[in-house]
């Protein structure tokens, strides 16, 4: 009898790809995916801890499968990601979830197929996880989402230790892939068919400090920029103080780059971005922002936002209205600040209460949402090139994709265009998307 899988994901774009591998693996394994976890042989859960709900999230579903495991004794449920990275979040598994088989970290998803055979041989519950792994494993293939795009992970890691921020600490130092390890993935995955890559890595400007030898981020766009097939390059996250005029540069100048920078600024006040060791000013990120559209006029830039960060007051959340208003982002990443154990804002003992953060939270959002749709009347009655994504869940005759700066478009046409180029008439602006039809 076929054994199946299921996979939850949780978290970022790098947790996504981490379960596309570990799809590949269970494939290769024998076992095929389904939806539904009553008919699973095993169920993953690829955990986030960079916001508390996530976490929470995990612990109930972990909960809801207490039944399921008592009926279906065989199924192996497994827990992996970045809260299994940490002590705590490991012992509050083990001591609550014993229905829970298996235990592995960010860094091993390599051994997923040992972990299970460990399991099967001896019954027992399985943890492994590396404290601090500085290795990188490479040939791992992936069950892509897509066909036509992809992401690629070019480095692992972050050295900036942000103080509200676990992730260097679940997902450890800076380390850049080799580039032609790179070079030599997103080349096949030209040749598979594949049109769109997006380069991931917590800090993407930084690429290339912990090689031997002198090689940038800017060097690797240029790279993947010559390989024929690719027509079009996006890549996240940027960290404002390591964005160089050399990248600034090579996204002006490279055809396949596509005219979007996720850029996060986290405040507004130079106050909180200190105690957040951002290592910035609102003036520097302002006059890198004018640098930025002074090179490249027509880029969308999107952002992460923080709000309620321990000691915020009412005058460093306007210098964060201020900000979003200079800047006019085309969307952004809002957040409540969540304490993390492990981090030093978690200690601070100014913490911004849950009411006042929400009230700010609202008019943040009231700020933003109208310069959004102010963004998007741009295109009001504009022909742009949308790569076709896929159908609208709500109607079949609609299709969505995106254009080179990410927005959002939903049109009518056939499913057979999925993967395609096509050019789209915008006639609808809304907040969010864009609306038009095709232009034969």
């Amino acid at each position: 009898m076929t054994k199946k899988y299921t996979i939850v994901t949780y978290g970022c774009q790098m947790n996504e790809h981490d379960s596309e591998k570990m799809s590949w693996l269970l494939e290769n394994m024998g076992y095929k995916p389904t939806e539904n976890k009553n008919d699973a042989n095993i169920i993953i859960y690829n955990t986030c801890i960079v916001r508390e709900n996530a976490e929470l999230k995990v612990y109930g579903q972990l909960g809801s499968l207490k039944d399921l495991k008592r009926k279906k004794p065989d199924l192996i449920i497994a827990v992996c990601g970045c809260m299994m990275q940490t002590e705590t979040a490991r012992n509050v598994v083990l001591d609550k979830y014993k229905h829970v088989d298996i235990i592995f970290g960010t860094s091993n998803i390599h051994k997923l197929p040992q972990l299970i055979d460990r399991h099967n041989q001896t019954g027992e519950t399985i943890v492994d996880v590396v404290e601090d792994n500085r290795e990188i494993v490479e040939d791992i293939s992936s069950n892509r989402k897509y066909t036509f795009k992809a992401f690629v992970d070019i480095m692992y890691g972050c050295n900036n230790f942000c103080t509200y921020c676990i992730v260097p600490y679940t997902r450890g130092r800076e380390r850049s892939r080799d580039p032609k390890s790179i070079i030599r993935e997103i080349d096949q995955l030209a040749q598979d068919g594949c049109k769109e890559v997006t380069l991931l890595g917590q800090n993407v400007n930084s690429y290339g400090k912990t090689l031997d030898y002198h090689f940038t981020f800017a060097d690797l766009l240029t790279e993947v920029n010559k390989i024929d097939g690719i027509e079009r390059i996006r890549f996240m996250t940027s960290h404002p103080k390591d964005l160089s005029d050399d990248l600034i540069a090579a996204m002006a100048q490279l055809d396949k780059v596509c005219e979007h920078l996720h850029l996060p600024v986290q405040a507004g006040s130079s106050r909180i971005l200190k105690a957040m060791n951002r290592k910035y000013t609102k003036e520097d990120y302002l006059k890198l922002v004018e640098k930025i559209k002074r090179a490249i006029p027509d880029i969308a830039i999107t952002t992460d936002l923080i709000v309620g960060f321990p000691g915020e007051t009412e005058e460093d959340f306007q210098e964060t209205l201020d900000l979003v208003k200079r800047v006019r982002y085309d969307s952004a990443f809002t957040f409540l600040y969540s304490k993390r154990e492990g981090t030093i804002a978690a200690k601070k003992e100014n913490q911004v209460p849950d009411e006042v953060k929400h009230e700010r939270f609202q008019r943040l959002l009231d700020t933003m949402y109208p310069i959004f749709y102010e963004n998007n009347m741009k295109y009001q009655n504009k022909v742009v090139e949308v790569l076709v994504e896929e159908v609208s869940k709500n109607n079949k005759d609609i299709l969505s994709g995106r254009t080179r700066t990410g927005k959002l478009v939903h049109f009518q046409g056939d499913k057979d265009l999925i993967g395609k180029f096509v050019s789209i008439k915008i006639t609808e602006i809304k907040t969010f998307t864009l609306e038009g039809f095709i232009i034969q």
